[in-house]
């Protein structure tokens, strides 16, 4: 079992709620939502692994055996071109659990018009294999436990 923790504070939401039909069908994968507070904060990586994926808005990481969870910051924020990000980490780094990966400004997202929610889905998985370890509508800390697969 890895046990997937929670990349940024705010309160844990089902991925059924999210205001994107891909996140919210799980067409992406099973997984969980997080509605972060209005400031700026970390993005941490939610396991040890190495980053498959960084660009501005969003990360891949994936432990040793594969397993692969991607952090969406934000929804439609591509559009953005980088405004409200600022990544510490890039492509092929390696990250312990709790290193931060980016710097999301949650009031620039959402003075821009767009969802501040963050998806956090574990990719080419079933939602058999995961299991939420955070009662939905709880307040969440980064690191604490989210997931398990």
């Amino acid at each position: 079992m890895t046990v997937i923790l929670s990349p940024l504070v705010g309160v844990v939401l089902p991925l059924a709620d999210v205001p994107d039909q891909l996140f919210a069908q799980g067409a992406m994968g099973p997984g969980v939502a997080i509605d972060p507070p209005l400031e700026v904060v970390d993005a941490v990586s939610p396991v040890d692994g190495t980053l498959l994926q960084v660009f501005p808005h969003a990360f891949v990481v994936v432990t040793d055996d594969g397993l692969a969870v991607l952090v969406h910051l934000g929804l439609d924020t591509v559009q953005l071109k980088g405004e409200g990000f600022t990544p510490f980490a890039a492509k092929g780094d390696r990250v312990a659990a709790g290193t931060p990966v980016i710097a999301y400004d949650v009031p620039a997202i959402r003075a821009a018009g767009l969802s501040g929610v963050v998806p956090v889905v574990v990719l080419e998985r079933s939602a058999d294999d995961v299991s939420l370890l955070s009662a939905e509508g709880s307040q969440i800390a980064p690191g604490a436990p989210l997931l398990s697969v």
